[in-house]
């Protein structure tokens, strides 16, 4: 069984007891959240499709903990001109993982 899910925005493949990184949540490490744009769900060949979402469907998770991702550099230049600009980010993310998926 799997569900496609919006989470901060983006949609997320997720099954049961799967851990996957999204953007930065508010809720506190360890505590339970539940995500209720639910867009289709797989039950064994049994497909629920959402318009635009499926009623009475959530998926349940933990906040495993919060993180940084990897340094993505950003680097300009324009040629000749004597221009160079450096700049880094590091995206804030939160691991969560899947306990359930109610449909």
């Amino acid at each position: 069984m799997y569900a496609i899910v919006e989470i901060a925005g983006q949609q997320f493949k997720v099954e049961k007891g799967r851990k996957l990184y999204v953007h930065r949540l508010a809720d506190a490490e360890g505590a339970a959240v539940s995500f209720d744009k639910v867009l289709l769900i797989d039950n064994d060949g049994k497909v629920a499709i959402g318009a635009p979402t499926v009623k009475d469907a959530k998926v349940e998770a933990t906040v495993l903990k919060h993180l940084k991702d990897d340094k993505v550099i950003v680097f300009k230049k324009k040629r000749r001109k004597g221009y160079q600009k450096q700049n880094g980010h590091r995206q804030c993310l939160t691991q969560i993982e899947i306990k359930n998926i109610i449909a």
